[in-house]
């Protein structure tokens, strides 16, 4: 290392008291209305706010609603985001240091001041470009990719907008058109470079449509260090949760593991509790684990998907420390 850079990490180490251990890093990437935020927030539930800290690389845009009504690209393209700033902030946090977060207003559009972050034990970063560039995947412990077929996102996008962001239903879908090319250029690619695929979606090979509750599909790829899901994943919980060979999109083979929305509680909780058993932790399990809403409805496959997730957080974590 570099005498100057020594000098400045020593110098930040004394000035803070003693060296912080580094937080474990998740990055949640996708679409416009994927799921990324209530799959973090049951995330940072279940770990506790005052242990997990979470921020969305959206709020790293260059311009606001206003203002990108008289340009080319939509907050898909990198060049409507600080993505370097953005880069750099992550790698900050990622050493356990601060930032000073801009903010971006998604109910009105707007810029806003920006917020001191101080990473907490746990860092999940969920945004449309968090996988874009291989600085940023390079401060992530495991990368996570939600990947819904695009007519239940239009769905999930129709309706939030419309209720929660003031645009009229022509108006989203004028935008999702204009945003498409950019979708396939900018925020789709990210999906090569997950640790894990997630898709909640029917499998219509079993009969579920979209009225039904939803099932996931996870894609578990060797670049991270999954759990041991074969000697959970038995005959008998079979109907519920099961795992198999496939292949993904580039034919290399990845384990795919199906966990059926109709799952029944007391088979899935067998399977949560052998997951949790596996990271031998003393603190009980978290039982807000699948909630869609606080205290609300709740869905098994979003459980389970949260789970491996806050396995591979809370196993990062251990090796850090």
């Amino acid at each position: 290392m570099p005498h100057k850079q020594v000098a400045i990490e020593r110098a930040w180490q004394r000035d803070n008291g003693s060296r912080r251990t580094r937080p474990a890093m998740l990055a949640i990437a996708g679409d416009s209305a994927a799921g990324k935020t209530t799959l973090t927030k049951g995330l940072v539930a279940a770990l506790g706010a005052m242990h997990c800290t979470s921020v969305c690389t959206d709020h790293y845009h260059r311009y606001d609603r206003e203002e990108r009504k008289d340009k080319t690209f939509t907050p898909l393209h990198p060049d409507c985001n600080y993505v370097e700033v953005m880069e750099q902030h992550l790698q900050l946090l990622a050493l356990g240091q601060p930032i000073l977060q801009p903010t971006y207003h998604h109910s009105n559009g707007t810029l806003g001041r920006p917020v001191l972050v101080d990473p907490d034990q746990y860092v999940i970063i969920e945004g449309l470009l968090p996988l874009f560039s291989k600085l940023s995947r390079a401060c992530f412990d495991v990368g996570v990719y939600l990947d819904p077929p695009e007519e239940i996102r239009y769905d999930w996008k129709i309706k939030r907008d419309t209720t929660k962001r003031g645009y009229t239903e022509e108006a989203v879908r004028a935008e999702l058109a204009k945003r498409e090319p950019e979708s396939a250029e900018f925020i789709r690619p990210q999906r090569a470079h997950a640790d894990i695929v997630v898709r909640f979606a029917p499998i219509e090979e079993r009969g579920e449509s979209p009225d039904d509750p939803l099932s996931a599909t996870l894609l578990l790829r060797p670049t991270a260090a999954h759990p041991d899901l074969a000697s959970i994943l038995t005959e008998d919980v079979g109907k519920a949760i099961h795992m198999k060979l496939s292949r993904d999109e580039d034919g290399k083979p990845v384990d795919a593991v199906h966990i059926h929305g109709y799952a029944d509680p007391g088979v899935t909780e067998k399977v949560k509790l052998a997951i949790w058993d596996q990271l031998g932790v003393d603190e009980p399990f978290p039982e807000t684990l699948g909630e869609l809403e606080p205290g609300g409805p709740r869905s098994e496959p979003l459980a389970i998907t949260q789970l491996l997730l806050l396995y591979h957080l809370i196993q990062a974590r251990q090796q850090a420390s």
